[in-house]
């Protein structure tokens, strides 16, 4: 990303991994089950009526990307949502808003 500053970059790339760990159904239906509260992933594989690897793959999706957090009881794992990725998600589409709004009060070249 030639020319672009080093703060700018970092927030593309977890902006880029936020948006794609939302870009499926499967982790937008994870988070509807986590928005209550923490749920363990056997938990999760019931009420989802689906294989825990592959709940595994999609909970290391969103993890990765921030908006999970997890803690381990024995040999469970429980997921919860992280609140401040949801505040930077909430900073980010706010960001996206106030541009849009700049850009149809903005001359244009035409």
């Amino acid at each position: 990303m030639y020319g672009v500053p080093m703060r700018t970059q970092t927030s593309l790339k977890k902006a880029v991994a936020i948006f794609h760990a939302l870009s499926d159904e499967t982790r937008l239906s994870l988070l509807e089950q986590l928005k209550n509260g923490e749920r363990c992933v056997c938990e999760l594989t019931d009420v989802m009526k689906a294989g825990q690897s592959r709940l595994s793959f999609h909970l290391k999706v969103l993890k990765d990307a921030g908006l999970l957090v997890d803690r381990r009881e024995g040999r469970w794992i429980y997921y919860s949502i992280n609140p401040d990725a949801i505040e930077e998600l909430e900073e980010l589409v706010e960001t996206l808003k106030q541009s849009a709004k700049s850009a149809i009060s903005a001359d244009r070249c035409c």
